[in-house]
Order: structure tokens, then sequence, then C-alpha cells
């Protein structure tokens, strides 16, 4: 029986735990509960469980065999701080935590693969399956592997999946080479002087600072990155004052960065602290900028690219598979992990019917639809990289 045709008689035991795991939504780091769910549903298809991964992430193993090849399937668990909107039975019990970019059904989809390969075992080699933990910035991935992620689990290749609302049910999509940008995120901490609101001359006004700051940074990606790179710069917090009739004494922006290249973030960084020291210099303010890359760009290897659209056109069909997407500015956590093992990544759909959400809206919700598509095309990974005939 096809994987797809197999998972589908499970669907509604996946539906249970995708829609329990979003019910109760953990931030990275403090993902006890998810971790403790993911464990002791491996554990009851007799997979070997490691804990402890990065602090709340784990690996579960599964050995066939006697070959001595390898690899790893990856899905994240933590939830974003958003206030959810929606008044479904399975909205978040936590306030203020939610499950807004689907890592509760990327989590169940590689369950239900784990559920799968555990019962059939039609492969020879060993499937690591790795449930990370803090994807949404807090470097998660980087965790694990600072814990020896690939030396205690050796993988020939690695694969992730992530959903892509507007993108139908049933098609999957990704590249060789960059697919997701590379992204950094930056505060930049202004001291002038406070004063009365009715005597701006006796201080040096922060707000001001700020706002040409804010503005004099739009103009480097217009004018020191060449055109024919694709880089943003998005300012997206701006922090000062109390009263209507004071000026602060201090004021912060903070922001994200995202590009296809390391040169690239690195001239936005140098030419991002040029900036903000000469125009608050020129003010007679004080600055500083604290400046984090926190996203390596994804890269796709060209062979797992193509390995992983030719598994997800076997169960779909080729016309339902993109195989020239075009790369997004997101970034993604999993492109640590790719850096250090060959390996690809792909979007499923989420759907793309009338009231589709985008990802971090406090309106979005997984679609359980795309469950057994998810859960199947692992299983297919598995299957074909760790065929019996060719062990």
């Amino acid at each position: 029986m096809p994987p797809l045709d197999a998972i589908n008689q499970f669907h509604s035991a996946l539906t249970h735990i995708r829609r329990d795991i979003h019910a109760h939504p953990e931030l990275g780091f403090e993902e006890t509960r998810t971790s403790d769910l993911v464990a002791l549903h491996l554990e009851e298809y007799g997979i070997e469980v490691t804990r402890g991964i990065g602090k709340t992430g784990l690996v579960g193993r599964l050995r066939v065999g006697n070959s001595p090849r390898s690899i790893g399937l990856r899905a994240d668990m933590d939830c974003l701080p958003i206030l959810e909107a929606n008044t479904f039975g399975h909205r978040s019990t936590h306030a203020g935590k939610m499950h807004a970019c689907g890592h509760d059904g990327h989590t169940t989809m590689l369950l239900g693969a784990a559920r799968h390969l555990a019962q059939t075992r039609n492969f020879d080699g060993t499937v690591h399956f790795i449930f990370q933990p803090a994807e949404e910035g807090l470097g998660g991935a980087s965790a694990m592997l600072d814990d020896g992620l690939f030396e205690r689990f050796p993988c020939d290749a690695i694969f992730g999946m992530h959903n892509r609302p507007g993108l139908a049910i049933g098609k999957f999509q990704t590249k060789p080479g960059a697919m997701m940008a590379s992204g950094a995120y930056f505060d930049i901490t202004i001291t002038g002087v406070g004063s009365h609101g009715a005597r701006p001359e006796s201080g040096v006004d922060p707000v001001v600072v700020g706002s040409q700051i804010a503005m004099a940074l739009q103009t480097i990606v217009s004018r020191n990155v060449r055109p024919v790179e694709t880089a943003v710069i998005s300012v997206t917090r701006f922090h000062a004052g109390q009263a209507y009739n004071v000026i602060p004494d201090k004021a912060v922006l903070g922001g994200t960065v995202r590009c296809f290249s390391d040169a690239v973030m690195s001239l936005i960084e140098e030419r991002m602290r040029r900036i903000a020291e000469s125009v608050a210099a020129g003010f007679g303010a004080k600055v500083e900028v604290d400046f984090r890359v926190l996203f390596p760009v994804l890269m796709n290897r060209a062979d797992e690219a193509q390995f992983i659209l030719d598994c997800a056109a076997e169960i779909v069909g080729e016309e339902n598979v993109n195989r020239a997407m075009v790369p997004t500015m997101a970034s993604e956590d999993f492109a640590w992990m790719l850096r250090q093992v060959p390996g690809a990544y792909i979007q499923i759909g989420n759907g793309d019917g009338e009231g589709t959400c985008e990802v971090h809206n406090p309106g979005y919700d997984f679609n359980d639809a795309a469950l057994p598509y998810g859960a199947s095309l692992f299983v297919r990974l598995v299957e074909k990289r760790l065929d019996r005939l060719t062990g």
C-alpha cells in the first residue's frame, strides 16, 4: 500500500495530535510538554529516544538492517509570542502564545512518518527523527549542533519541510541553491540629552536622531547594495519616551535585515554602523549598534533538492511539483544544519482557498489536510534513500 494511503488510515489520530500541540503552545527552549508528547509517541512506536539535545530538543533513532547509511528528518516545535485571534476548539490555551507558523503541523507530520516507518520498516539503514526547539530566532539549531547532533547522530543527508499558505494542498515546491534568505536582527540605541518638550534647544532629541537614522538606513539597499542583489532592511521598532511634554534622553530602534549572501550581510552591517554613528555624531548624540546574524542563507544542495522533488512527484504527480520556486526573503534556522550536512528544504501546500491566512498572523492555523502529504514525503525520502535493493 502506498504511504499516502496507509497514513490516511490514521489521519484522524494525527489531527488529534496536531490540535493538541496547537492548544498547548510553548516558546523556544520551553517546549517541555511538546517534547514529552513527542517522546511518548516515538517510544510507543518502538523508536529509541534521546532527550536534551539543545535543551528541549530530542532525536528518535530507528535502525533497520545492517546498512551504514543514514538519513535525518527534521521538524521544529516552538511557537510564537502572539495572542491568538481564532475561536475554534483547539485554539491556544496559553494567552500570548500561539502556533502561528505551523510548527505544530511540522512536528505532527514527522511523527506520522515515524509511526509508518516503525510499522513497515521498508528500508535498510538508520533514520534520525530530529525535533528541534527554538527555531523562531533563539538559535535552537545551533544549540543542537553545539550538543553534538551530527557527531552523535550521523546523517548522510538531512531534509526538512515548511508549510506554505497560498499553495494548494497536495502541492510541493523548492529549488536548488539559495532558497531562503539569511536573517539578522539589529538594535540601535541612541542616547541624547533629555529636556522639557517646550525647550528642545536645551537638549539633544534622540527621537529626531532616530528618525534620521531610520530614513538613512533605507539608502543602504538603494545605494550600496548592487542592483542585481536582493536585500531588505526593515525598521520594525521605535521606542522612546513616556510623556507628552518630555523629550526623552534615549530612543531605541530595532529591526531586521534579509539578503542572500554573507558578503552583502557584512556590507549592510558595516554601512549601518557607519550611518548610525555619523548621524548621531552630527546631532551631538551617542549611539550603540547591536547587529546579530541569526540565520545564514538556506542553501539546498543540488542533488538533494532534485531528490526531494523527485520523491514529491512520485506521491502527488509532476504537475503538482514546482521545481523552480521563487526564493523567499524569510529565514529559517534549519539553514545551520544544512551548512554541516548535505540536504534540502521543501515547502508543502497549506491551502489556497478563501480565508487562507499567512503565517505569523493571529488568525493562522495549520491545515490538517496537509498532514498525510507531509508524512508521506518524509517516508518516501527514507524508503528511496535507504532502499534495500541498493544497500
